[in-house]
């Protein structure tokens, strides 16, 4: 019996080599085949593990592991994967920290901090006192617990997808994940620094403060330096994204300095950042897709290359490691999400999906192992048995949450329903937004905004320029001009994964070719740029806006952006009673709210009753949650919405069909006296057909 053990043994120390040496006698070593092997794997890996209906991570881990020194042999954990790894969990880090919201926070602050601190509380002392049990010192237990503590939102997609992701189960959770994680992560700072002696008093009395000040510096500066950045380089893609990427860096460096890990400061400078990117923007797509495509794959892959699957097999203590990880993170997780759940009168589905979002471990547990491995708190059974536990929580929590999240649409769908039904008709169809662009330098927020509407509906882009041949031949450099300018727009729009249709037009002028396109391809909204006045020529003549304004029959958005739309801190709706009647004002209301969810803006209201017998708006009756402010004032409507006004808000406008009289603009006077006197604010009037004959019909 023992020489059988013993040979079997052998057996299972030659398997590697035994295998690898069937491909390669020794490890790749030359830098355009290892590139080409990982490439490989990122493309191969993901592709086969969503065809067995099973996430991308973990084809990619386990890919890791077959190509590792454990596995083939194929390639080794040299430096240029280390650092390449590195970078990957700082963007892994980065891009958890893009999806936290503090306004999450805002909106559910008492429900995110109950089940922030029950999902962190929870995991930590079931944790804690699982892996003592077994054998583990208190600090190598307290680390692992903080693994099942913290948890990344990978079933997020299915919820969109759903269209579940305002209730209040879901927002609660992704209020929670904030908090959970950032307690997690300095778990983790307190135990390094336990580990490697120095937690002294000292180290409290300076962690502290400098924690405080590198915080309130992080989440206050960033946004700071980066609407400044925007406003002056706002139109260079290029340094765009790279002065994000400087930024992530920058932050996480900053985090080292003061002694704690860096990746903290990678999340916290997600947090930061994620205020001045658009969700829908073509930076953000950038951003998710660099890291989604080649640093975090390169992390996962380098994290799998730390596995040795064979431990699991001729250790014992490694299946009961691994097991006692799993159990112990789904109760206490589970334990967290139903004490909350009935705490705040939830139901069975939506607890479940509480339950099914908040288990899934991945970025901060693949961090904190990765960290507890390099300074030898932990050993490699301890990291497979994490890595198992990730393998098991990824598969379960999409199909968790999948499931249960179908039966809370139901819950959800009733008050949406009847939201639209009290704030007229929904932005929610499929768009059809057309652009005329005409000016290289108002070109880019013009579109920003139109992606905006149309990647939210899932619509289509109709870029358009168009060339008037009144007086005679087009010149060629006129042509050339045009499909540049096309040309820019429709990279825009892929760059956003938009659907586009760029459109070169000759007509006889330019207003009555934007009327007449709208009408052949079936634009459901116009956008178009606005100097925010009218000179003499245009109030006698009319402009092209006034011309537009008063042909459409779609919807028409005027929009000036004396600076980038991203720089956008407060969306301030401005109204009149008269307004409130239309038929059209809940769609003003929904473009609003759309607005300042994808830019991460505040809305405010500001209601301007002109007369006594004014009825005060209710927020409720057109869709919106009782706790969005309004104010409402008597007097002038200029006067008071330009004393309300502040920098980097977007004022909303709406107007209607005025008389076609020479020195009247179409847009009223109202709007134009606002922007002359506010040059600084960026404006959208919205124009509806017809609206004024609706006020007074209604």
């Amino acid at each position: 019996m023992e020489s059988i053990l013993h040979q079997l043994e052998n057996w299972q120390r030659s398997l590697p080599n035994v295998l690898g040496l069937s491909i390669f006698s020794e490890p790749i070593t030359d830098p355009v085949l290892v590139f080409l092997v990982i490439m490989a794997i990122m493309l191969v890996a993901p592709l086969v593990f969503q065809r067995l209906r099973l996430p991308g991570i973990v084809g990619l881990i386990l890919a890791g592991v077959v190509v590792g020194p454990s596995g083939l042999g194929v390639l080794e954990r040299d430096s240029t994967i280390v650092l390449l790894g590195t970078v990957g969990l700082l963007f892994l880090m980065f891009m958890a920290g893009l999806e936290t919201s503090l306004d999450d926070l805002k909106y559910n602050g008492d429900k995110a901090a109950v089940f922030g601190l029950a999902t962190f509380a929870l995991p930590m002392a079931i944790g804690t006192a699982a892996m003592m049990l077994l054998g583990y010192n208190l600090l190598a237990a307290v680390l692992v617990a903080s693994c099942f503590a913290s948890h990344t939102l990978l079933a997020l997609p299915i919820l969109s997808k759903l269209g579940i992701m305002r209730s209040q189960a879901v927002t609660a959770t992704l209020g929670a994940t904030l908090i959970t994680n950032v307690l997690a992560l300095l778990v983790l700072a307190v135990v390094v620094k336990a580990h490697e002696g120095s937690l002294t008093l000292g180290f409290w009395f300076t962690l502290i403060p400098s924690l405080i000040v590198y915080t309130f510096v992080t989440l206050w500066g960033v946004p700071k330096v980066g609407r400044w950045f925007f406003r002056r380089f706002g139109h260079d893609e290029g340094a765009e994204f790279t002065f994000v990427v400087a930024t992530l860096f920058v932050v996480s460096y900053g985090a080292g300095v003061i002694e704690i890990e860096p990746i903290i400061g990678a999340f916290l400078a997600g947090i930061a950042i994620t205020q001045l990117i658009p969700q829908l923007s073509p930076l953000m797509n950038r951003i998710q897709f660099i890291g989604n495509t080649l640093f975090v794959p390169f992390f996962l892959i380098s994290v799998g290359m730390l596995i040795d699957p064979l431990i699991l097999l001729s250790e014992p203590r490694s299946l009961l490691v691994a097991g006692v990880m799993i159990v112990a993170e789904i109760i206490s997780k589970y334990a967290a999400a139903w004490g909350s759940g009935k705490l705040f009168n939830f139901q069975f589905p939506s607890i479940m999906v509480m339950f099914g979002l908040s288990m899934a471990q991945a970025a901060s547990t693949l961090a904190a192992i990765t960290v507890a491995f390099r300074i030898e708190l932990v050993d490699q059974a301890t990291v497979n048995g994490i890595i198992a536990m990730i393998l098991f929580t990824c598969i379960a929590s999409p199909w968790i949450t999948e499931r249960w999240g179908r039966d809370i649409k139901s819950e959800v769908a009733k008050p949406a329903t009847s939201g639209k039904q009290q704030s007229g008709e929904s932005l929610d169809k499929s768009l059809r937004i057309l652009v005329p662009v005409a000016n290289p330098n108002t070109e880019d927020n013009l579109l920003q905004l139109a992606l905006i509407l149309a990647k939210q509906s899932n619509g289509t882009l109709l870029p358009l320029h168009v060339l008037s041949d009144r007086n005679g031949a087009i010149p060629p450099e006129a042509k050339t001009q045009q499909a540049q300018l096309l040309a820019a727009a429709e990279t825009v729009a892929h760059a956003a994964v938009t659907a586009v249709e760029p459109i070169g037009r000759v007509d006889s002028s330019i207003a009555k070719g934007i009327v007449r396109v709208a009408q052949e391809r079936n634009a459901d909204l116009i956008v178009c740029g606005w100097k925010g006045y009218s000179t003499y020529r245009d109030n006698f003549f009319g402009s092209v806006i006034d011309k537009v304004t008063r042909q459409a029959t779609v919807p028409v958005l005027i929009s000036r952006f004396p600076q980038p739309i991203e720089n956008t801190n407060r969306v301030f709706l401005a109204f009149t009673e008269t307004e409130t009647k239309s038929g059209s004002f809940g769609q003003t209301v929904t473009l609003a709210q759309i607005l300042a969810n994808e830019l991460k803006a505040s809305l405010q209201l500001l209601q301007v009753m002109t007369n006594a017998r004014s009825t005060p708006l209710n927020v409720e009756s057109v869709g919106l949650k009782s706790d969005v402010p309004i104010e409402r004032v008597r007097g002038n409507f200029v006067n008071k919405v330009s004393k309300s006004l502040t920098t980097d808000d977007l004022l909303i406008l709406t107007t209607g069909t005025h008389p076609d009289i020479p020195g009247f603009p179409a847009l009223g006077s109202e709007p134009e006296a606002i922007a002359r006197s506010h040059t600084e604010i960026s404006m959208i009037v919205i124009y509806f057909p017809n609206k004024a004959l609706e006020a007074k019909t209604s």
